[in-house]
């Protein structure tokens, strides 16, 4: 059964067709995924107050309801090292269309990987894990599965990518923690499944894994058309 919280956020957007990244995190968070500490900052004051809490460096995304792929639009800034550079930073997001604040985030470091579903509507939600950031339709390395997903599933998918000895340890580099990568798949996995009836698709691009955890440092859901959940 869908939890009220979550249910809130998915009805309140319907008519936008997708959820901006602030909510979609507190989504996640609702259903236990690890997300970075983070604020929706409506004024450069508060960025800075909610920087200095974070501790720098930081990053800050535009958050805009026409703006779906931040990057692209040259809306992400990482490594903001001080208050004067973000202070320039939010002046430049403030510019881009649509702008209705800067979530301003922690810096996590990790391997990055794309962790996605999609809604097939004659197989029902299927999980892709992949290596992501910005290249990941370069890198095309990911494994499909159908939801729901089982600890057996998920240590297939993982082998099952090209890259896998990046998450294994490769070159002296200390492995990802599989277990936790586990969890949040399971966690993502159980919270597709309830949402299965509002949502097209979610991507979490890039979560980011290191040796202590794994974490969703960007998200984003695509809701179902208005037409596809008429009854």
């Amino acid at each position: 059964m869908l939890r009220k919280a979550i249910e809130e956020i998915l009805v309140a957007h319907k008519g936008q067709g997708w959820i901006m990244e602030p909510e979609s995190k507190r989504l996640l968070s609702l259903a236990e995924l690890p997300v970075p500490r983070h604020f929706w900052a409506h004024t450069i004051a508060a960025a800075r107050r909610y920087a200095d809490e974070i501790g720098y460096p930081v990053v800050a995304k535009v958050v805009s309801p026409e703006i779906v792929h931040k990057s692209d639009s040259g809306g992400v800034a990482v490594g903001i090292a001080d208050p004067e550079e973000l202070e320039a930073v939010f002046h430049r997001l403030a510019a881009l269309p649509g702008f209705a604040g800067v979530l301003v985030e922690e810096m996590v470091a990790g391997l990055e990987l794309i962790i996605g579903a999609k809604i097939d509507y004659q197989f029902g939600p299927v999980i892709l894990l992949g290596m992501g950031g910005t290249k990941a339709e370069i890198y095309q390395d990911v494994v499909l599965r159908m939801a729901p997903l089982d600890d057996l599933c998920i240590i297939t998918m993982v082998k099952a990518l090209r890259a896998n000895r990046l998450l294994t340890g490769y070159r002296g580099e200390k492995p990802v923690n599989l277990a936790a990568l586990s969890r949040l798949l399971l966690l993502f996995s159980g919270l597709v499944m309830e949402m299965a009836e509002y949502i097209e698709s979610v991507d979490l691009n890039p979560v980011l894994c290191n040796s202590e955890n794994c974490v969703v440092a960007d998200a984003r859901i695509m809701l179902r058309p208005p037409e596809r959940g008429a009854a």
